[in-house]
């Protein structure tokens, strides 16, 4: 057994408090930085009458609070008026006190009441303040709690798929995403457009705000530890320049990448991409088998589209399909893939499934949710 000494793992979610405390000055400002320009999925709020309802509560129930110790306590105090403390003596001087006004004419006189104003009384006093001042401190606290966010949200990005454009191919990308399992939380959007953006952050993803052809906007996505990038730009000459920044930040990920012109394909694939989509192209060729074979262009169109009915899946060879047929399987499998290369489950090569195999093959599709 070896006992070399392990790197400390880090936890997958921080506190607030555990954030800050360990956030170095560096971290701070980079985190700063970002949240200038990364946008996180809206969180759950109150309306506002609820909030301003919700708070006056809050402070009427540190009033009571405070009423009801010094009635308890009334024999420790003296009222200059009367020299005796009833109910609503006691609810004047929780009233002023907390509201930090203090008239002096009810004071506490006994060791026991004025250790209570010490201990108790003072922190509610303080308590209370901070429930009047409640929005304030929100609009003061609310840059300190994005960059909390951010920290923790880059801390514990790995393996995940960055989607560059959230155009209309980008938004039909992620919705193919989410309907094969891919969590809301392992998608990441890059745009320069601020209402693209913000279309991201409301369908509750996390979104970049800057130029991907920049390597610091793509690093703010996390791109360097990304599993998945897709490319999706509006024009070509774009798309080149982020294939180029993207694979040079991340070695391993598969890049997919959508171009409209074929003549630039070869430049996008040299450019270091896995798989590149001929938007135009394939509009067009799906056109012409619309027009020769309208069902066969439904069928199609029934494949692309997750949950909706056939789903063309590619997935590992079982552990009982090794050795078998293609035709053998509980699916319908139409290529085999070996060693990067993709057979036709009529090829002979492809005959007999192997360890290592994988296969497209078209199945019933699952509601996505």
């Amino acid at each position: 057994m070896s006992h070399e000494k392990q790197p400390f793992p880090r936890p997958e979610r921080f506190s607030i408090l555990r954030s800050l405390w360990y956030r170095s000055r560096g971290e701070a400002m980079e985190d700063a930085e970002a949240g200038r320009s990364i946008t996180m999925p809206a969180e759950r709020a109150l309306p506002p009458l609820q909030q301003v309802l919700r708070r006056l509560a809050m402070a009427l129930l540190v009033l009571a609070v405070t009423t009801l110790l010094v009635w308890v306590d009334r024999d420790g105090y003296n009222d200059n008026a009367d020299g005796r403390v009833d109910f609503l003596d006691a609810a004047y001087y929780a009233t002023v006190t907390l509201s930090t006004t203090g008239y002096g004419d009810i004071t506490p006189v006994s060791d026991a009441a004025r250790l209570t104003n010490i201990l108790v009384i003072t922190p509610l006093r303080v308590l209370f303040l901070i429930i009047l001042v409640g929005t304030t401190l929100e609009v003061l606290t609310e840059r300190t709690r994005q960059q909390v966010r951010v920290h923790r949200w880059r801390s514990r990005m790995r393996d995940h798929v960055v989607v560059v454009g959230y155009g209309t191919k980008g938004r039909h990308a992620v919705e193919s995403l989410l309907g094969q399992g891919t969590a809301k939380d392992h998608i990441v959007v890059v745009d320069p457009q601020r209402k693209a953006v913000e279309a991201a952050g409301n369908d509750g993803l996390v979104a970049v705000l800057g130029d991907a052809t920049r390597t610091d906007t793509l690093r703010k996505a996390e791109l360097q530890t990304a599993a998945r990038v897709i490319v999706a730009p509006q024009r070509d000459d774009t798309a080149a320049l982020v294939t180029l920044t993207a694979r040079q930040l991340n070695k391993r990920a598969t890049l997919v990448v959508a171009v409209r012109e074929d003549e630039n394909v070869p430049l996008i694939r040299q450019s270091g991409a896995d798989t590149v989509v001929t938007s135009s192209s394939s509009a067009g060729r799906l056109l012409g088998v619309s027009v020769a074979s309208p069902h066969a262009a439904d069928t199609l169109e029934d494949l692309m589209t997750h949950g909706s009915g056939l789903d063309l899946v590619e997935r590992a060879v079982a552990e009982d399909e090794v050795g078998r047929s293609p035709r053998e399987c509980s699916d319908l499998v139409v290529a085999v893939v070996r060693r990067k290369r993709v057979l036709d489950y009529t090829d002979p090569e492809a005959a007999a499934l192997q360890f290592g195999d994988r296969v497209i093959s078209i199945r019933q599709g699952l509601p996505s949710s």
